[in-house]
């Protein structure tokens, strides 16, 4: 299983946010790139970045942020955060990044989506935020009337070949992973998973792995010194 670690992104910063709440935001670093170096220094092979602007916003002001990381580091990046256009993961994957996740996009145009699939293949993901069973947009300012696991398979028979799956409860809590969602979404869709949201212990790693998860989002725990990531991706190995 991955580790990847996390940078979220609001004005050129990295920050992270309690349960998507932007009033209930945490400044870490003035150097996301820093950051991502240190991110290389401890093993990790991946990073996980999210515009928030763009998530909320439906733009990617931080653009040459994820750029520097992507030409300064060795880390395949993934990026997510208001990609709701060719252009713009045109733009993303010029950058030097290795992933894009199309989030509202994917539920409010899913002629895009398949479009992307379609022409990039694994470059894209799609990222799934939950809650109370629902699918969340708009840098989960809003919730849809997509159901999760209609939602997720429907996205399999797009070709989309991995979900980062978040339950919005969980995010910047530091109380524990949904592993129950993740068993469920592993047993039915033969897509790889990310599980992203609470992951706050060596044990809840180690429980995700068991599940056989493709990947594990570690944000939080990482910048508060509750998890150290050389750790977890021993653990996850």
């Amino acid at each position: 299983m991955l580790i990847l670690p996390a940078i979220d992104l609001y004005e050129g910063k990295a920050v992270r946010l309690l349960r998507g709440n932007y009033a209930r935001m945490t400044v870490y670093s003035d150097d996301p790139v820093e950051v991502a170096r240190g991110f290389q220094e401890a093993g990790a092979q991946w990073v996980h970045m999210v515009d928030l602007e763009g998530a909320r916003d439906g733009d990617n002001p931080n653009l040459e942020v994820v750029r520097a990381v992507a030409r300064e580091t060795a880390l395949n990046v993934e990026i997510g955060g208001g990609i709701r256009d060719m252009r713009t993961v045109a733009r993303y994957l010029d950058a030097g990044v290795s992933r894009v996740i199309l989030g509202t996009a994917a539920v409010t145009d899913p002629g895009f989506a398949a479009e992307a699939v379609a022409t990039y293949g694994d470059n894209i993901a799609v990222g799934v935020d939950i809650q109370d069973g629902q699918v969340a947009i708009r840098g989960w300012t809003e919730r849809s009337d997509r159901e999760v696991f209609e939602f997720c398979a429907t996205l399999e028979g797009l070709g989309v070949k991995t979900l980062i799956c978040t339950d919005i409860s969980k995010d910047g809590a530091m109380g524990g992973t949904n592993h129950a969602l993740y068993r469920s979404l592993a047993e039915r869709l033969h897509v790889r998973i990310i599980a992203s949201g609470g992951i706050s212990t060596i044990e809840d790693i180690k429980k995700l792995r068991s599940l056989d998860i493709y990947g594990a989002i570690i944000g939080k725990a990482y910048y508060t010194g509750a998890i150290q990531l050389a750790e977890a991706i021993e653990a996850a190995q």
